[in-house]
């Protein structure tokens, strides 16, 4: 499954600056790093859903980083996908819990744009919301396309 450009986002301002921005292929909300063991997986799925547009695809990946009790939770909250470091121990284990409730677990973040890096009152920071979104496939490594 080949997912959309993502944006990481930091609240709902910046989910929504992101879904407004998405074209056909629509945006992967993804949060903060590690943010489903700090602001907790309710929280972040609370943001993507308040977010959502009408015809807008888009899809929510919450970060657990190296916790496995998070990503544990967050598939309990109903993440249906969710990012925990491969090199994590526990690894295979919420990789079957995942699977078994039908969600996808990532072994890194994807390459995302960092909407707090961005004014989004800022023309200029919009135009690179929307180019980033315009990508045919970012490139692994990037994290933003600004230098």
């Amino acid at each position: 499954m080949s997912l959309p450009p993502a944006v990481t986002v930091h609240g709902l301002a910046g989910a929504r600056a992101a879904l407004a921005a998405a074209g056909p292929r629509g945006v992967l909300l993804l949060s903060a790093p590690g943010a489903g063991a700090f602001a907790g997986a309710a929280w972040f799925l609370g943001v993507v859903a308040a977010a959502a547009r009408p015809g807008v695809p888009h899809q929510g990946a919450i970060d657990c980083a190296d916790a496995p009790g998070a990503a544990l939770a967050a598939l309990r909250a109903g993440a249906r996908l969710v990012v925990l470091q491969g090199g994590c121990p526990s690894f295979a284990a919420v990789a079957a819990a995942a699977a078994g409730c039908g969600a996808r677990l990532l072994p890194e973040r994807p390459p995302s744009l960092d909407l707090g890096r961005l004014d989004l009152q800022r023309r200029d920071d919009l135009a690179r919301l929307s180019a980033w979104l315009a990508l045919e496939a970012p490139q692994p490594g990037a994290t933003s396309p600004m230098a």
